[in-house]
């Protein structure tokens, strides 16, 4: 049996060739899972922005291969476990990144590979590595962002969205309960999974049962108790990228403090999720998002054998009341992939019904609107306009536009080809314009001269709309 560490190539990861003898290599050490890796996003971005020239190899589970083209920042996954041995990769390192945790074992597995410039947290057992001193209590997302900005690299937190899987018109919609987490802390109960899921179901939504091989017998007791049918358990059945697929899109994804809670956030997709032994603030998803998190506000040991107390406390009642406002905000979704507009029950515009989704056709655009406006809300009528330019052109806002909440705030970037006049652009920056509210790097202007709401846009220009709030 060959020992040789997996790896995904280049074509696998899709990310931007180059003549490669010539490309220096940048080695970025997450041995984590999926929530660590979905918590690096922002971080690993930023390095691919200061970094364009360099081949990123991604020190991480090979399992996790499936899901790295979707972030389009890494060019290659080595398959390490843990901080423990980055196998040679044939290539002189010149940046190793240490973004694994506190211990000294990530700073030698790095050391190991003789880089040029090694950016990490100080540790007294390595005092030349220079960096940031470790702090407790930080959001895991925001640490990685903290330590490039020590090395001057700007990683944006709010950048965690995925590459949005297109969705195909046969595809439904369901409710996905992830009863499964790491361990046993951070469990709750099965017979409140099935209580929530037959809930649920007697409401007239498609529930599915997730998890992995190993939690399948978790997920069928889920189905059986709560009275739904085999095909319902999907524990087991899907690989990874399946299961983002399905993630992305799902109705409500309800679970614990687990790694589909992350993906639920890289999806912008709703969600519920119970947190015990650990705060929220520390791991939960963004707070901007549309997701309720429940935490009953303890701390406790994350390995214990064991739901912690608090995660108890967390009841039956509290997750279906959690998941029927989500519900009622995002009901459905129209053909297509992108950006999901939830329109209250005040508002309808465009042949829009109250209650129904906006979507724009196009893979990463995604994200929810919820705002209690009148009909004819300036930023309801900017959004059906981008759709409206959306569904013709499928080379409009190639990049993750974010989420715009209730506050209206528009943010991340937009970037594509324009024209002479892009009514997409009018569209988002006329939205902002007019709310009042910041946008950062809306799009870069084609050949000719654009009005983005007040402005007035210089070919190859990026808007940078600022205004209150």
């Amino acid at each position: 049996m060959s020992t040789a560490p997996a790896r995904a190539s280049l074509r696998e990861t899709g990310a931007a060739a180059g003549p490669e003898a010539d490309r220096p290599v940048m080695v970025v050490l997450r041995g984590l899972g999926l929530g660590d890796l979905l918590t690096s996003v922002p971080a690993l971005r930023a390095l691919r922005r200061s970094h364009p020239g360099h081949r990123i190899v991604l020190a991480a589970p090979s399992a996790l291969a499936p899901l790295v083209p979707l972030i389009g920042a890494v060019d290659e996954v080595c398959d390490v476990s843990g901080p423990g041995h980055v196998p040679p990769l044939g290539r002189r390192v010149d940046i190793a990144v240490n973004l694994h945790g506190a211990g000294p074992r990530g700073i030698a597995a790095l050391h190991r590979t003789a880089p040029a410039r090694l950016l990490t947290h100080s540790h007294p057992a390595f005092p030349g590595a220079r960096g940031p001193v470790w702090r407790d209590g930080v959001h895991e997302v925001r640490r990685w962002c903290d330590l490039l900005a020590w090395y001057d690299i700007t990683a944006d937190p709010a950048d965690l969205g995925l590459r949005r899987p297109a969705l195909r018109e046969e595809e439904s919609r369901p409710v996905v309960v992830h009863p499964g987490a790491g361990y046993p802390a951070r469990r709750w109960p099965p017979e409140r999974f099935a209580l929530v899921a037959a809930g649920l179901r007697r409401n007239g939504y498609e529930v599915v049962v997730t998890g992995s091989a190993g939690e399948r017998d978790l997920a069928e007791r889920v189905a059986m108790l709560a009275g739904l049918p085999p095909s319902c358990v999907l524990a087991g059945r899907t690989g990874l990228r399946e299961l983002a697929a399905l993630v992305a899109r799902a109705r409500l994804v309800v679970c614990g403090d687990t790694g589909v809670t992350h993906l639920a956030a890289a999806f912008a997709t709703p969600s519920v999720a119970l947190f015990g032994p650990v705060a929220p603030a520390v791991w939960g998803p963004p707070e901007t998002g549309p997701h309720v998190v429940l935490w009953a506000g303890g701390h406790g040991d994350p390995y214990a054998y064991r739901p912690d107390p608090g995660l108890l406390e967390i009841g039956v009642r509290d997750v279906l009341g959690a998941a029927a406002r989500l519900l009622e905000v995002v009901p459905r979704v129209w053909r297509g992939s992108g950006l999901a507009v939830g329109v209250g029950p005040d508002q309808a515009q465009e042949g829009l019904e109250p209650g129904d989704d906006l979507v724009v056709v196009g893979e990463t655009v995604h994200g929810v609107l919820e705002t209690p406006g009148e009909p004819g809300d300036p930023a309801l009528q900017g959004l059906v306009a981008v759709a409206q330019v959306g569904a013709e052109r499928s080379d409009v806002l190639p990049e993750p536009l974010g989420r715009l909440g209730q506050r209206g705030h528009l943010g991340g970037q937009a970037v594509h080809p324009g024209g002479e006049r892009d009514d997409v652009l009018a569209g988002v920056a006329g939205l902002a314009h007019q709310r009042g509210d910041p946008i950062a790097q809306v799009g870069q202007v084609g050949p000719g001269r654009t009005e983005a709401g007040a402005q007035q846009v210089e070919a190859g220009e990026v808007v940078a709309h600022r205004g209150a709030g």
